[in-house]
């Protein structure tokens, strides 16, 4: 039986056990799509649909999936709904413009859906091929200046940020390092700059220590969003794409950090459309520093979905290190709630109890927990035309209400760790649930 066979049979076989696990029946689903089964892979998004109706990963999968085998009117509904459910879905609105203009409807629903902003990035999968729809050679020497993102200098560092330091010291020893001891560095062949991918949960902090980075080795930091890249009109989103490294080069130190990397640097074999084959071919040359120098220049990653990055750009000397950022230890989430306290009247709260109870919560989670604690003590407070403290019983009570919202991304990462582990790329969120498993 081929490779390819048993890791199908061994996902069906989970599935026998468990038929309602959403993330494994996904994983099932895009395998069979990579596998080119697509009527059995539109036969198990249509199950997924049945018992989680507003998954939006199912929705858009199973119209894209219907776009490609050419059964438009089908794909359109699905598409719809998926946007509904994420409207800054790139990709889906790609796929969603070419149904609608196939359809007789482009823009309609998107509008309709309040998506016009980000609608401009999804036409560019049709490029524009009358002269009236491109840009001419002025118009786009009038948008370059236009095109750089304006850089930040982050004045935290490290020791702003509570806990993870395991995590910390990779990043000091694949780019921090070489910056305050270049000599050291240069005697081993190995220079400045570099790449990592920052990888977990969301709402995990992966952004805030990108910025610490920066502010370690007293560098500029510029945040990329997708939107900062995408382009409607053709060749421009790689033009944007270059211009951002050639301004970043010319400014070195500094540290470019992509949010949701996956969006410009995902899976080529994922990608039906060349127009985001090319860009990702675009990010790849930029990392390699084919068009300048990326000596002193560190690139960050950020993602929620490791499992569509492209393998290419996962190699050496493109992203030297690729980090897993769990949730908050304990001593992170203390210090989180402490943060998130500050300036609310509190009652002696003991704040070491709840960080002791709350293990498994991302940063997101333990902001909401207090949220949901201050409202508490706010209508009582409302009630009584005095200011009440909050206390230790208001934040148990707001836990109580409120589970980690992570278990579903877990879940997710415990198949690909089991069935889709090339290269070890999952070893530590295995390793953190075998950890979690023993506490």
């Amino acid at each position: 039986m081929p490779s390819d066979d048993k890791q199908i049979a061994a996902l069906r076989a989970a599935l026998a056990v468990s038929p309602d696990n959403i993330p494994l029946r996904l994983h099932l689903a895009e395998t069979l799509h990579d596998k080119n089964l697509p009527q059995e892979a539109i036969a198990e998004y249509q199950i997924i649909l049945r018992f989680a109706p507003d998954s939006a990963a199912a929705q858009a999968a199973l119209g894209t999936l219907l776009y490609e085998q050419n059964q438009i009117q089908e794909a359109l509904p699905y598409l719809q709904r998926a946007i509904e459910l994420n409207p800054k879905d790139a990709r889906t609105l790609i796929t969603l413009s070419r149904v609608e203009s196939a359809l007789g409807l482009l823009g309609e629903s998107l509008m309709h859906l309040g998506a016009a902003r980000t609608y401009d990035p999804a036409v560019s999968v049709e490029p524009p091929t009358t002269s009236t729809e491109k840009l001419s050679l002025s118009d786009r020497a009038q948008t370059a200046d236009r095109d750089v993102v304006s850089s930040e200098r982050p004045s935290l560092t490290f020791e702003d940020v509570g806990g993870l330091e395991t995590i910390k010291e990779k990043v000091r020893l694949t780019i921090i390092y070489p910056f305050q001891r270049p000599d050291l560095y240069a005697a081993y062949g190995k220079k400045a700059g570099g790449g990592i991918l920052l990888y977990g949960p969301p709402g995990c902090g992966k952004t805030l220590l990108a910025r610490a980075t920066a502010g370690e080795v007293k560098a500029a930091f510029i945040y990329v969003s997708i939107d900062d890249v995408l382009d409607m009109y053709y060749g421009e989103s790689e033009r944007k794409l270059h211009a951002l490294f050639e301004d970043a080069r010319r400014q070195t130190p500094e540290v470019v950090f992509f949010d949701e990397v996956e969006a410009i640097g995902g899976k080529r074999t994922d990608m039906r459309q060349h127009f985001i084959r090319t860009l990702v071919n675009q990010f790849l040359s930029e990392m390699d520093g084919a068009s300048g120098n990326n000596e002193r220049l560190l690139i960050i990653g950020a993602t929620n979905s490791p499992w569509h990055m492209d393998s290419a750009l996962l190699r050496p000397g493109r992203i030297d290190r690729v980090i897993f950022v769990p949730p908050p230890d304990y001593e992170a989430r203390l210090a989180i709630l402490r943060l998130q306290l500050r300036g609310k009247p509190a009652a002696d709260v003991d704040l070491p109890r709840i960080a002791r109870q709350t293990e498994g919560y991302s940063g997101a989670d333990l902001m909401g927990l207090v949220e949901q604690a201050t409202e508490a003590a706010l209508q009582d407070a409302l009630r009584t035309n005095q200011v009440r403290p909050l206390t230790t019983n208001d934040l148990v009570h707001a836990q109580q209400n409120q589970r980690p919202s992570m278990e579903e991304w877990f879940a997710t990462a415990r198949n690909y760790g089991l069935y889709a582990n090339e290269g070890g790329l999952y070893d530590d969120v295995m390793n953190y649930l075998k950890s979690r498993k023993k506490r």
